[in-house]
C-alpha cells in the first residue's frame, strides 16, 4: 500500500529559536550601509625618488647597449614564523604528541612546521624544490659547501681557493676570501662554531676564526688533502690524503699525534664518529677501514663496495654509517652487528657525495650525472618481492655536472648541493598541494621546475658576523627539544662529506652551461647540454697551484692530461684523483 505523499503547502518544522531567525528591518532608513573602503585593496604608491632612480637606472643601460634589466623581489624562505608557531603549539596543545593536519592547499603553507614537529613524517624533509642558483663572479667548479653552525650563512670552496659566503635567507652573496693558494678540498666547523679548518690540494692546514681571520697555517701531508673531520669533543683532527695516510692531529698544539696507515691507494674520506673515538676512511683500494684512533689500529675493514668511496657520512646518531662509491652505488653499514643494512641502486653514474637529514631517517647521494636522490631508511626492509629500496625523491636533473658537496641546513628545512658545474643549489621543502611536486611524476622531479627567476646580479659584500650552536639530536628522539637560532638547541647533522676531491676518468659534462641560465628565463629554463670537445678534469683546477691567472681560459692549460685526447705527459701534474 502506497504512503500519501505530503502536500507541498505544509510548513517545514523550524528547529532554531525564534530569536535567532533573520527578520526584515523594521527601520530601513536606520539601516547601516558601509561608506569607506569600497574599493578593492591597492598596493602602496611607489616614492618619486626610487622611480626616478629606477628610470635613470634603464637609461643608462640603455646608453651602454645593455638590455634592461627587469626588477624582481628576491625569494626568501624564512623558518622564523614556523618557529614561532611551533613554540606556541608546543606550550597549548592538548598532548605531547599532537600536530596539527596539513591541508593539501598552497594557501596552508604558513602552517607548514620545522621538520622536528613532524618526528613520524619524512616526507616533510625531502627538500626538492628549486630557490635559488648562486654564482661566483669568477667561475670554477666548487667542491665542499657547510652551513656556518647559527644557520644564517652557506660557506662554499672553490678550485681557485677562495671561500664565498652566502647568504641563506635570501641566498644573495655576502663576502668571498682567498682563503688558500690552491684548491680548497675540505673544511669543517668545530661543534663549538668557534673555528674553522680548511684543506688544500698542496697539503697544506689552516685554521680561521668565525669572522675570517687566518690564524695558523702548515703544511700536514706531502699531497692533497680530501677530507677533514673533527672528533666530538673538538681536541683533535682528523686527515686524510693521497700519501695513504691519515693523520691525526692535536688542534690546541696543531701537533701531530699519530699517523694510520692501512689503506693501499689514495685516501679519499674520513669522518669521525659523532660521540665516540672512531674512526671511518674510505680510499680508492675500494675499502671502507674503521679506527680507534688511541692506539692506530684497524678494527674492521669492509670490502662491499667494487670502486673507489668517494664519499662517508655517519648517521647523527652515531648507528649507521653511508659510503658512496664510484661503482654506482651507496651503501648504509650498522656498525653495531658490523653488517651491512642497505644497498641504494640508483645512480646512472658514479655516486660523488652523501649527507643524512639532521631530524629524520633520510639519506641524500649525488652524482656525477648531476642527479640527487633521496633515500627514505624508515620505511620497510627490502624483501624477496621488492629486493631494491626505491630512492624517495629523485632530482634527476639538479646540476650539469658533478656534484661534489651536499649539506642540510641545521633544521633541516633547506638544503644546498655544490657542483663541478661552477654553481652552489638552494634546495627547499615542497608547498602543500603543489601540483608540480616530486610526488606529482611517480617520485621523479620534473626537469622544467627549475626556475632561474630572480637571478640578478649580487649585492656588493658585506661582513658577515656568526655565533655558535650545536648538538646532535636526530630523528625526534627528544620532541620537545626546540631548534632555535642562537642557542644550544639545534639538531644538527651528521659530518658531511664534502671533503671528495675532483677527478673521473670520464670528462665531464656539461661544463660551463651555467652560462645558459639568463636573468630572465622562464620555469620551463633548462640548461643544454654542451657540444663540442671539454676540457680535462686536471686542467681545471692545476693552474691555481702553479700561479697562473684565473682569467685565463680554463682550456688553455700545459701539461698533464690534455683536454682532447687521453695523451699523458710524464712532466704535467698528477690527475685527479689519480
Amino acid at each position: 500500500m502506497a504512503l500519501p505523499m505530503p502536500s507541498m503547502d505544509t510548513s517545514i518544522p523550524m528547529l532554531l529559536p525564534s530569536s535567532s531567525i533573520p527578520r526584515a528591518p523594521s527601520h530601513p532608513h536606520l539601516e547601516w550601509t558601509p561608506k569607506r573602503y569600497l574599493s578593492d585593496p591597492q598596493p602602496p604608491p611607489m616614492d618619486d625618488s626610487r622611480v626616478l632612480e629606477q628610470e635613470m637606472a634603464a637609461a643608462r643601460q640603455l646608453q651602454d647597449g645593455k638590455a634592461v634589466k627587469k626588477t624582481r623581489p628576491r625569494r626568501t624562505v624564512d623558518f622564523n614564523a614556523g618557529m614561532g608557531r611551533w613554540n606556541l603549539l608546543r606550550k597549548h596543545r592538548p598532548n605531547s604528541t599532537y600536530v596539527p593536519s596539513m591541508r593539501p592547499a598552497p594557501p596552508f603553507v604558513i602552517d607548514l612546521l620545522p621538520p622536528i614537529a613532524y618526528p613520524g613524517n619524512s616526507s616533510t624533509s625531502l627538500c626538492t624544490k628549486f630557490i635559488h642558483t648562486s654564482t661566483n663572479k669568477i667561475r670554477c667548479p666548487v667542491n665542499v659547501v657547510t652551513w656556518t653552525p647559527e644557520g644564517r650563512r652557506v660557506l662554499t670552496g672553490s678550485t681557485s681557493g677562495e671561500f664565498t659566503l652566502w647568504n641563506g635567507l635570501t641566498f644573495n652573496f655576502e663576502t668571498i676570501l682567498q682563503a688558500h693558494d690552491s684548491a680548497v678540498r675540505a673544511f669543517q666547523f668545530t661543534h663549538s662554531g668557534a673555528f674553522l679548518a680548511s684543506a688544500d690540494q698542496n697539503g697544506i692546514i689552516k685554521y680561521f676564526q668565525p669572522n675570517m681571520n687566518n690564524l695558523t697555517a702548515w703544511a700536514g701531508h706531502r699531497e692533497a688533502i680530501r677530507g677533514l673531520s673533527f672528533s666530538p669533543d673538538d681536541r683533535r683532527f682528523a686527515t686524510a690524503s693521497d700519501d695513504s695516510t691519515i693523520r691525526i692531529w692535536s688542534f690546541e698544539e696543531s701537533r701531530e699525534e699519530s699517523v694510520l696507515t692501512g689503506h693501499g691507494w689514495d685516501v679519499k674520506c674520513v669522518e669521525w664518529h659523532p660521540s665516540k673515538g672512531l674512526l671511518v676512511s674510505g680510499s680508492k683500494d675500494n675499502q671502507i677501514k674503521f679506527w680507534d684512533p688511541r692506539t692506530g689500529a684497524v678494527l674492521s675493514t669492509l670490502h662491499q663496495h667494487k670502486n673507489t668511496i668517494q664519499g662517508l657520512a655517519w648517521s647523527p646518531n652515531g648507528n649507521l654509517v653511508a659510503s658512496a662509491s664510484r661503482d654506482q652505488t651507496v651503501r648504509v653499514f650498522d656498525i653495531r652487528a658490523m653488517k651491512e643494512f642497505r644497498v641504494l641502486k640508483g645512480h646512472k653514474k658514479e655516486v660523488c657525495s652523501v649527507t643524512w637529514h639532521p631530524v629524520h631517517p633520510i639519506l641524500v647521494s649525488g652524482g656525477s650525472e648531476g642527479a640527487v636522490l633521496h633515500w627514505d631508511l624508515g620505511g620497510p626492509e627490502p624483501t624477496t618481492l621488492q629486493p631494491v629500496t626505491q630512492p624517495r625523491a629523485t632530482l634527476s636533473q639538479a646540476h650539469d655536472s658533478n656534484i661534489w658537496s651536499m649539506a642540510f641546513h641545521p633544521m633541516g628545512h633547506l638544503f644546498v648541493t655544490a657542483s663541478n658545474d661552477h654553481t652552489t643549489r638552494f634546495w627547499s621543502r615542497e608547498r602543500p598541494g603543489d601540483a608540480t611536486s616530486v610526488f606529482s611524476g611517480g617520485g621523479e622531479k620534473p626537469p622544467e621546475i627549475i626556475d632561474m627567476s630572480g637571478q640578478d646580479d649580487e649585492d656588493d659584500a658585506m661582513v658577515p658576523g656568526f655565533s655558535y650552536g650545536g648538538t646532535n639530536k636526530w630523528w625526534g628522539k627528544d620532541e620537545d627539544t626546540v631548534v632555535g637560532l642562537g642557542d644550544n638547541s639545534y639538531t644538527q647533522r651528521a659530518p658531511f662529506s664534502g671533503d671528495d676531491p675532483m677527478g673521473s676518468d670520464d670528462f665531464i659534462p656539461g661544463f660551463g652551461t651555467a652560462d645558459n641560465f639568463g636573468g630572465g628565463a622562464g620555469p620551463s629554463a633548462v640548461a643544454p647540454k654542451q657540444s663540442g670537445p671539454l676540457p680535462g678534469q686536471e686542467e681545471m683546477w692545476t693552474a691555481d697551484s702553479r700561479g697562473e691567472s684565473r682569467g685565463e681560459e680554463w682550456g688553455n692549460r700545459r701539461g698533464g692530461w690534455t683536454g682532447r685526447g687521453r695523451g699523458y705527459n710524464p712532466n704535467g701534474p698528477r690527475r685527479g684523483r689519480y
